[in-house]
């Protein structure tokens, strides 16, 4: 028998999208207008191994002018009913609003376990409304996006410990496919600018010719996904078209491959930056290496014709100059010399990545995030603002991949933003998790989960 799954929220939140997720197919329709929904709607689905059915919902409102409206209310309770666990939805781009509040009060009176999700996450434009969601003091907030199936993996192991049937020891790494289906396959994305020999180093990898090299640039033109396996880990490596300053692209093909480019880094969780020994970290390598920073994603720097590299020991002083001054949000980045033509160090890439992926995906409890906050602010108390001590009351891990962590001031965004890298700084060392970004957000308010 699985977990019946009660999928609630104010309109347009994407209710509807993520039942079709779950489902497998799409069944309920699903527009930009408002109140498309108005019966329960019941279907069989999975998410990985958990058979689960599900009930989407009409958007809850809380007037009680119009008939229609209190039989939609009437319907999402029987829903509340029936369920196992309820999906409560709220919509990161518009943030929360006085009616998600009340529907969050409305299911604390239930007797049902709630998980709460924040839809339409995908990008950086969903952060605020992610951290908002704290305020509503129901449990750590799963960001997702239904329409993109992102966030499907966390929501899995949220349901778990509802599930009689789930595998037990699940890795947490896990990943959740469009399909539902849960997948433990890394993806792994080679880039840089052109002729840096990407596709060498990717059949150097595999053992095989199975990419077209050569002496001209440009060889490469699509993204090209290549499954393989290593010590039992499923790997997709991505070979992508080499990447040049916007300036200098004057063919649309190359305009179109660099875009393709772009998306896969968006969507890897592990880009390798391959550099050309001999030149040293150009501009456009600290742009690609910016881009994939800003993701979120992990960062590995390659040094590429290292067999050819004449004065080793200056062109690494060189790299770790350009490193500090120019990423200095990011330390303890991993860098490894190679060669992909001869295959000098090639066996150190996939214990790097493997080892740092494991990093990406930690979460810190947040008892000891608290623990180690009181003494930080012993050592460093927050500074003045118009003679006034900044209090920080609290900090928890909003998510993983990469690890984001929301810090609850008394004055908010006025905390500067030298103590926010003096906070990250101490998280990296004292956590150790070097080599990864990390991102701290700061809201204004008290502890979310105090009762008052």
């Amino acid at each position: 028998m699985g977990i019946t799954l009660a999928i609630v929220g104010r309109p347009n939140v994407g209710k509807s999208t993520l039942f079709n997720r779950l489902a497998g197919k799409r069944l309920a329709i699903v527009d930009d207008t408002t109140g498309v929904t108005r019966d329960r709607r019941i279907a069989p689905g999975h998410i990985g191994d958990l058979d689960i059915e599900i009930i989407d919902t009409a958007g809850f409102e809380d007037s009680d002018n119009g008939n229609l409206n209190e039989k939609i209310r009437q319907q999402t309770k029987k829903a509340i009913k029936e369920a196992d666990v309820a999906l409560f939805i709220v919509d990161a781009r518009s943030g929360i609003v006085p009616l998600d509040n009340f529907l969050a009060n409305w299911l604390r009176t239930q007797e049902i376990p709630i998980i709460l999700l924040v839809n339409k996450c995908e990008g950086r434009m969903g952060e605020p409304g992610l951290f908002e969601a704290f305020e509503l003091g129901l449990g750590d907030p799963i960001p997702i996006s239904a329409e993109h199936g992102e966030g499907l993996a966390d929501l899995y192991q949220a349901l778990l410990p509802y599930s009689k049937t789930a595998v037990k020891n699940t890795n947490c790494t896990d990943q959740v496919t469009e399909n539902g289906e849960v997948s433990n396959q890394i993806q792994i994305a080679i880039v840089g600018r052109p002729n840096v020999g990407k596709s060498t180093l990717i059949n150097s990898l595999i053992g095989e010719d199975r990419l077209l090299t050569g002496p001209e640039s440009g060889i490469t033109r699509d993204a090209i996904a290549i499954e393989w396996e290593q010590n039992g880990q499923s790997v997709k490596l991505i070979d992508t078209a080499g990447l040049r300053r916007k300036s200098k692209i004057q063919d649309k093909v190359e305009r179109l491959s660099a875009t393709d480019s772009f998306r896969a880094i968006q969507f890897a969780q592990i880009v390798i930056l391959l550099i050309d020994g001999n030149f040293m970290l150009e501009k456009q390598d600290l742009k690609i290496a910016r881009q994939v920073i800003d993701e979120g994603r992990i960062l590995i720097i390659a040094v590429n014709k290292w067999d050819i590299v004449k004065n080793r020991k200056r062109v690494m002083q060189k790299l770790d100059d350009r490193l500090r001054t120019s990423l200095p949000q990011v330390k303890g980045i991993p860098i490894i010399q190679l060669s992909a033509l001869t295959g000098e160090n090639i066996g150190k890439i996939m214990p790097t990545a493997f080892e740092i992926f494991d990093i990406w995906n930690q979460r810190i409890s947040t008892g000891k995030l608290n623990h180690w906050l009181m003494m930080m602010i012993e050592q460093h108390p927050p500074p003045l603002k118009n003679g006034r001590r900044i209090r920080i009351r609290y900090i928890t891990q909003a998510k993983t991949r990469p690890p984001t962590f929301v810090v609850f001031s008394s004055r908010g965004n006025d905390l500067p933003e030298s103590y926010r890298r003096f906070l990250i700084n101490g998280i990296r060392t004292d956590f150790n998790l070097p080599g990864i970004p990390i991102r701290i957000l700061v809201r204004k308010g008290d502890n979310p989960y105090v009762k008052k």
